[in-house]
């Protein structure tokens, strides 16, 4: 049978999503669980490789097994086998057709900053911090003029895989609570570093240093150098994964926020 599987992870202690020889990954970590379940190895396909230190509320991943189990028992088994930082959200069996990768439609990324004068504590590793004065509804603006069908070799790290730079931005939308920003981009692909090379830029164009048409004119330059830096990784998060309604898959994306309470910041969730 195929199973697809809703992930949750932290990935600050992992060198991204992909199995590597020479040191610790999140698939590695749970491909490994799974195979306990299974009684024999198991390989997981994703939805999106994540990079070292990005995290994620709602990756998806699939894989194919000769035993049956039941949908409880994959999940909690492949639970009791992870360390505390992977999770398994949901479980469900789906058909041959369906592909982690392929099958999907969109994906939505969140990004999470706290822009205040002082460092967060608690929070650390799981958003970034960003000192200077940041303007949201600038950003906001700035943003906007991303959305639609364009070629994002601006936007394109270096070590960018992909057979084409040409991606469609759905949505994005710039939204600051209290001290935390959050910057949430639903497309139909992205690129490597592609989220986090348009946060680098906003950072810019939030603290005046360019003005809110800059985004359009880098856009055109199709060139890396004509964008802003690239954005930590720690404040980014793989929130959730489309499909098309037939595979019955939950597509709500999981975003995470920052909230302070009593002086102690705690992660919430909201769909």
């Amino acid at each position: 049978m195929r199973l697809a599987m809703g992930i949750e992870y932290d990935g600050g202690r992992y060198h991204g999503w992909q199995r590597q020889s020479h040191c610790d990954s999140v698939q590695e970590r749970l491909e490994r669980a799974i195979s306990r379940v299974a009684d024999g190895p198991v390989e997981v396909v994703c939805a999106g490789r994540t990079d070292r230190g990005v995290h994620a509320t709602g990756q998806v991943v699939h894989f194919d097994a000769d035993v049956e189990r039941p949908l409880y028992g994959w999940q909690m088994g492949t639970m009791q086998h992870l360390p505390r930082d992977i999770s398994v959200m949901w479980v469900r069996e789906v058909g041959e057709g369906f592909h982690a990768r392929f099958s999907a439609t969109a994906r939505e990324y969140r990004y999470a900053l706290v822009n205040r004068s002082t460092r967060p504590a608690l929070s650390a590793g799981r958003l970034t911090w960003w000192y200077r004065p940041l303007d949201a509804e600038r950003m906001q603006r700035a943003a906007v003029q991303l959305l639609g069908e364009h070629d994002f070799s601006s936007f394109r790290g270096k070590d960018c895989q992909a057979h084409t730079p040409v991606r469609t931005v759905e949505s994005i939308v710039v939204n600051r609570q209290g001290d935390y920003v959050f910057i949430d981009i639903r497309a139909n692909a992205f690129l490597h570093h592609m989220v986090r090379n348009i946060v680098g830029s906003l950072f810019a164009i939030g603290a005046g240093e360019r003005p809110v048409g800059w985004l359009v004119d880098a856009l055109a330059e199709r060139d890396r150098e004509a964008a802003g830096i690239t954005a930590p990784a720690d404040g980014l998060y793989l929130t959730g994964v489309t499909y098309p309604a037939h595979f019955g898959l939950p597509t709500a994306p999981r975003r995470p926020l920052f909230e302070q309470a009593g002086g102690f910041e705690r992660a919430s969730e909201s769909c």
